[in-house]
């Protein structure tokens, strides 16, 4: 690191500490030469997470995108806000522990379902039934029957 008041990169590190989200990490460092000290933030730069559509197109995994839906699938369920980005959160954890960087809307819908089922059961077939794209009653029927 080049330090800001001489210029030189010659600095040591003298305290780290991770940001409460764990993404960063602050360093507070000392020039070697000036006896200068200042702060650094490191950041991770993960590789995005890309979601594989049933067309085979693709897109980055979008937070707002999963909220509006979920939001569609409680409309007057009295599911708190903080509770579907908990599990936004939940979802996008268990996604990054995934071995590989896409994920198909499937496997996506799957986890969310997961999720939604324990929160509240008619959120669940109302999300269900647009992520599943049942066709028929008979269909909807053997959702509701897997619960």
């Amino acid at each position: 690191m080049r330090c800001q008041h001489c210029g030189t990169t010659d600095s040591k590190v003298v305290d780290s500490r991770p940001s409460e989200d764990g993404r960063q990490i602050r360093r507070r460092r000392e020039c070697e030469h000036c006896g200068w000290r200042f702060s650094t933030i490191e950041v991770s730069k993960d590789q995005p997470l890309i979601v594989i559509k049933r067309d085979k197109s693709s897109e980055p995994f979008d937070r707002e995108k999963l909220l509006r839906g979920l939001l569609t699938a409680t409309v007057k369920r009295g599911v708190p806000l903080a509770v579907l980005e908990e599990l936004i959160t939940n979802v996008e954890t268990e996604l990054n522990n995934l071995p590989r960087r896409e994920v198909s809307t499937k496997k996506l819908g799957d986890i969310v379902l997961e999720y939604l089922r324990d929160i509240d059961d008619v959120a669940y077939i109302r999300f269900a039934s647009v992520y599943k794209d049942f066709k028929d009653i008979d269909e909807f029927q053997n959702a509701l029957k897997g619960m």
